[in-house]
């Protein structure tokens, strides 16, 4: 008998919930095959290995906020408001799964996985790319790299109260946010 068709959002799905109850560490591709009643062969055509899968989730994410992006609400918005709620709808994507997000970020901080840390840096850099395009940012030159260091970290500590704070109010998390975002320096380069 023929094994059904399946695609890569589905490949992905059901990793995400085998990895809710073992864990990022413990999850293996065969047991995802096996979730969806295939083979390692069907995983491969979508997966190379299971470090994509993170990059996967990830770029879901930026979808999520990129449709946030195009909502008619937005443009008429502050720059801080505008990158808060983008930021904002991009954790949100993630927060089904906000526990394995985490274990997938140590996973790619192990030292014996140098090559994933230096692509987890492309990774950060894509995302607030992303960010500041969705968010209509015009800078150029000396003010867009001042614009993206500063943001960068924004981000940075953003995502990890995000993480190291599960059961925090969203108000809490916004607040945090914002505050990220009015830092001094930030906040003279969103006013231009």
């Amino acid at each position: 008998m023929k094994k059904p068709t399946i695609n890569a959002p589905q490949i992905l799905d059901a990793a995400l919930q085998l990895a809710d109850v073992c864990g990022w560490e413990r999850l293996h591709l065969f047991d995802v095959a096996a979730q969806l009643d295939t083979d390692l062969n069907a995983i491969a055509a979508h997966y190379r290995d299971k470090d994509q899968l993170v990059d996967a989730w990830f770029d879901r994410a930026d979808r999520a906020m990129l449709v946030r992006s195009s909502a008619a609400d937005l443009g008429a918005l502050e720059p801080t408001k505008r990158l808060e709620e983008l930021l904002v709808a991009w954790l949100d994507s993630l927060a089904a799964h906000r526990s394995v997000t985490g274990q997938m970020l140590l996973y790619k901080l192990e030292p014996a996985h140098l090559h994933l840390q230096v692509l987890g840096l492309l990774r950060i850099s894509r995302t607030v790319q992303w960010w500041r395009e969705g968010a209509r940012r015009e800078s150029r030159h000396l003010h867009r790299i001042a614009e993206e260091s500063l943001l960068t970290g924004a981000y940075l500590r953003s995502f990890i109260h995000w993480l190291r704070h599960p059961g925090e109010d969203p108000a809490e998390l916004r607040a945090f946010l914002r505050r990220q975002l009015r830092c001094g320096p930030l906040q003279m380069l969103l006013r231009r």
